[in-house]
């Protein structure tokens, strides 16, 4: 909910600032002085803090920098009566967002006051992103030590100092978007604001406004000013996801403001001015778009002036098995279950595969073992159905095997409890249990440490399957 502060000495102020802002969906808090709004920040949240400048006992100025210490991203909007315009101007220097004239227009206010709110949550989001990307190092977040993931975190430390322009390629689900922000994050810019648009999810008419924004008037609804995700971005970064779905009449528009550096919000008579970094991610191949008129040639090199490729899962492999553990850590702690360990065929199983839907699809399989799991260890009863495709395709070659081969797979006299051909999972665990405690001798220990379980573990399977020490 947006959260609206007025603090002004005023009552009557109060109350039609309420009215208004309570009509356009703001919850709003009342304090009449500027010691009980502190007071206020200090317990409570709010969204956007209207401020008056001129209030017995502490100032509106002593105010702002007393809200800057204790809420540095809270927009402060000043108001200032006539002949205090000079002193606003001021405070604006020392970090408010804007200021209104008493009386403020009732359009005007509202408008003012969603800006800051966008303004707010977007700084507030950075923050959050801050505090999750350590130090600037994109290695806190992108997990992986094979040679594609190592030359890709070496690309992200050098290209995310510079200004330039990066495309990121790459499949659904390989993490263009972590990759986006660990470059904004190891850039001069990271102070300021990364805005994030997808491309995709809007149809062209409402990529425009959103892109580039408009005025008042500019079409029927356009009741103020809206100002676009290039100016948001201001001093920051501006995220362009899935910009292969851009509709290329907006393409020559973008275009334009890469080479200028200016957008024109619609219904606007200037052009103005913007400072951003551009980052494009896409999962489309843009040079066969650029064939089929898809995508315009001129707006791809414009993008493309350092292209970084986020590898597919089956591209490494190898970093599956850490993967599989920052992720059960992490899934663990949303499920609220204590879980870090897969038995050796799970992993195997995870290895084997494909993975046409990369991370993505790893941490949906994961996160599904784990939920069903009964076990302290994700064993091979919680994947899902594709990943037991290798168990029929050897079941189906015993069946067709040569009898010399029938007679090398019977089991051996000794055993107390005889082999059989699995049927069900159950059995290939029995099995493969009965095979391990042999090849260690019957030592349970032992046997234990081979398959990557706990002495517990591998006693609760024994007597789930009834197994037992040689005589």
């Amino acid at each position: 909910m947006k959260k609206l502060l007025v603090i002004d000495d005023e009552p009557g102020l109060r109350l039609m600032m309420r009215a208004v802002m309570e009509d356009a969906g703001w919850f709003v808090a009342e304090a009449g002085s500027g010691e009980a709004g502190i007071d206020y920040l200090l317990h409570n949240e709010a969204s956007v803090v209207l401020l008056d400048m001129r209030m017995p006992g502490m100032s509106g100025s002593e105010a702002l920098a007393r809200i800057q210490e204790i809420r540095p991203s809270l927009p402060v909007i000043m108001l200032t009566a006539y002949g205090t315009v000079g002193s606003a101007v001021e405070a604006m220097k020392r970090g408010a967002f804007d200021y209104l004239s008493k009386p403020a227009d009732n359009e005007e206010l509202v408008a003012v006051l969603e800006k800051a709110y966008e303004y707010g949550r977007l700084l507030s989001e950075n923050e959050n992103l801050r505090k999750k990307l350590a130090a600037g190092d994109p290695s806190e977040r992108i997990v992986g030590s094979s040679p594609a993931m190592v030359h890709l975190l070496e690309l992200i430390r050098q290209a995310g100092p510079s200004e330039a322009t990066v495309l990121i390629m790459g499949e659904s689900g390989t993490g263009k978007e972590l990759i986006a922000e660990a470059l904004h994050e190891a850039s001069p810019r990271s102070p300021n604001t990364l805005v994030k648009v997808n491309c995709a999810a809007l149809p062209s008419n409402l990529l425009e406004s959103e892109l580039f924004g408009y005025v008042k008037g500019a079409f029927t609804g356009a009741i103020k000013d809206k100002p676009g995700r290039f100016q948001l971005a201001r001093g920051g970064t501006l995220f362009l996801d899935e910009v292969g779905e851009m509709p290329v009449e907006l393409q020559a528009k973008l275009l334009r403001a890469l080479q200028e550096r200016v957008v024109e919000p619609l219904g606007a008579v200037r052009p103005v001015e913007v400072d951003v970094r551009i980052i494009a991610a896409t999962n489309k191949n843009l040079r066969e778009a650029i064939a089929r008129g898809e995508f315009r040639e001129d707006l791809y090199f414009r993008l493309n002036v350092l292209e970084i490729v986020s590898p597919s899962l089956r591209e490494r492999k190898d970093d599956i098995p850490l993967l599989v553990s920052r992720l059960l850590d992490k899934l663990g702690k949303k499920n609220r279950k204590d879980i870090r360990t897969v038995s050796p065929d799970f992993m195997q199983a995870l290895m084997e595969y494909d993975w046409p839907g990369n991370v993505r699809e790893l941490e949906n399989v994961l996160e599904r073992a784990l939920i069903l799991s009964r076990s302290e260890i994700l064993g091979m009863e919680s994947l899902p159905g594709q990943f037991h495709a290798g168990e029929m395709r050897l079941a189906l070659t015993a069946e067709s095997a040569p009898s010399s081969f029938s007679r090398m797979a019977e089991p051996e006299p000794e055993r107390i409890i005889p082999r059989s051909r699995p049927r069900t999972l159950d059995d290939a665990e029995r099995i493969a249990l009965m095979d391990a405690l042999e090849a260690q001798g019957g030592h349970r220990e032992r046997t234990a440490d081979a398959l990557g379980i706990s002495r517990r573990t591998l006693q609760y399977k024994l007597r789930k399957y009834g197994l037992t020490k040689r005589n």
